[in-house]
């Protein structure tokens, strides 16, 4: 799902940032100022304009960098039987333009936003309930990806396709080393510096030390989460504490790639042996299948000990339907027909077009790109200890105080205590805001 706008010099980055961050960034969907006009045919209303002619829907898409899907996503649309659907690609800030529409009688009837739609669109009654088109369906999706986009018991998105992020490898490096993949994290703090050797480093969580990444996964790595299933705050916790201060033992211990030409999000770290340990997304498989043949091996991001969890983020875009549009019941009906029955575009636009899981856990097993070797390994991790990057009521404003503290724990050796502290006073504050 982290089909992303192109950027200059670097894979696709926008799209995975919202999702594998959990939307730092993202906007809230309540915003004070609107722009003009977007250019929006507006939707008919379900009997049609004179003679009863089929309704007009507007389906908005952020930009994609993967060829071809643009016009797949048109394909699709063309083929559906009772409406006109007008597809809007649209470049830059996908997410602040798609939620200040919102707001508006400019907006599209049916668009796709990041891990689904925000909390305050929810609260704010810009969104509608699509509960009902599910049916039989609904075991069929990602477990996780699914308890993102509910609140209240309601479903408020479609989830479309699925990406994900996992600790990647080099065998002959480990190999070489004497070293089996770390279980613990102590044990990948161990193994990192054991692999850490001249110019080569034993790790790459990103150029930020991880600061800007592993926050989520170092919580799930100690049993816990940004928030409770009561939705209370979930790490203010001495295990919190030790988790998160392992990525400054970490930076102390001089094992992490920083500086790399690329971030993260693209293989070449591993591929050109800057690392021996990289964390990334799947997109990068193709590129390091071609970099690296079989020399690479995947896994989960390791638990902290015997009482934690091993994890891997995921996130997808999900389909909604405004509560401006003329007629949501066409719109919901055509997110239904494209993303709940038409199970063959589904595995279409997850498989032909980049490297992504389909949400629906039957259509896994018909995808010949996730059926052998580390493919495999990946969707079925995503599978088994699959978790959304951040809950939904985990709002935009948490997330920078939360993202704000990681920098200071990672970079600056800031107690992880004492920046909790602060983390909880702001989310505490979110959660009375969004609860009320």
């Amino acid at each position: 799902m982290t089909r992303t706008p192109q950027q200059p010099g670097g894979p696709n980055l926008d799209r995975r940032s919202v999702l594998t961050l959990g939307g730092l960034a993202a906007m809230t969907g309540v915003l004070a100022a609107c722009g003009g006009n977007t250019g929006r045919e507006p939707s008919t209303s379900a009997s049609g304009g004179a003679g009863g002619s089929k309704p007009t829907l507007q389906q908005w898409y952020h930009q994609y960098g993967e060829t071809g899907t643009q016009q797949a996503v048109e394909r699709y649309a063309a083929a559906y039987p009772n409406a006109k659907v007008v597809v809007t690609w649209k470049p830059g800030d996908y997410d602040q333009s798609t939620a200040a529409s919102l707001l508006t009688n400019a907006g599209p009837d049916v668009f796709e936003y990041g891990n689904g739609p925000t909390i305050d669109m929810i609260k704010g009654g810009q969104v509608v309930d699509m509960t009902d088109l599910f049916g039989d369906a609904k075991g069929d999706f990602n477990d996780s990806i699914l308890k993102r986009m509910t609140y209240q018991d309601k479903i408020w998105a479609i989830p479309q396709v699925i990406d994900m992020q996992l600790l990647v490898y080099r065998k002959s490096m480990l190999d070489k080393a004497g070293l089996q993949p770390p279980q613990t994290i102590d044990e990948l703090i161990d193994a990192a510096k054991k692999l850490t050797n001249g110019n080569v480093k034993g790790l790459f969580l990103g150029n930020a030390g991880g600061a800007d990444l592993m926050g989520g996964p170092m919580l799930w790595s100690a049993g816990l989460d940004y928030l409770t299933e009561d939705n209370k705050f979930g790490f203010d916790d001495p295990r919190a504490a030790t988790a998160l201060g392992k990525l400054r033992e970490m930076w102390d211990a001089k094992v992490l790639l920083l500086g790399a030409p690329k971030d993260w999000f693209d293989p070449s770290a591993l591929v050109n042996g800057l690392t021996a340990m990289q964390f990334t997304g799947l997109w990068t498989f193709p590129d390091i299948k071609k970099g690296l043949g079989d020399d690479f091996g995947v896994m989960a991001w390791p638990k902290l000990d015997a009482q934690g969890k091993d994890s891997v983020p995921v996130g997808a875009y999900g389909s909604c339907v405004s509560a401006r549009s003329t007629n949501t019941d066409a719109a919901k009906a055509f997110a239904k027909w494209l993303w709940i029955d038409q199970t063959k575009d589904q595995l279409d636009f997850a498989t032909s077009y980049g490297f992504h899981i389909p949400s629906r856990k039957s259509l896994i097993p018909q995808a010949e790109s996730l059926k052998t070797g580390q493919a495999a390994d990946a969707a079925r991790l995503a599978t088994e200890v699959g978790h959304a990057q951040s809950p939904l009521l985990w709002t935009p404003k948490a997330s920078t105080a939360f993202g704000d503290a990681m920098n200071r724990i990672v970079k600056e050796g800031a107690d992880p205590k004492a920046q909790i502290a602060q983390v909880k006073a702001v989310a505490d504050a979110e959660l009375k805001r969004v609860l009320s």
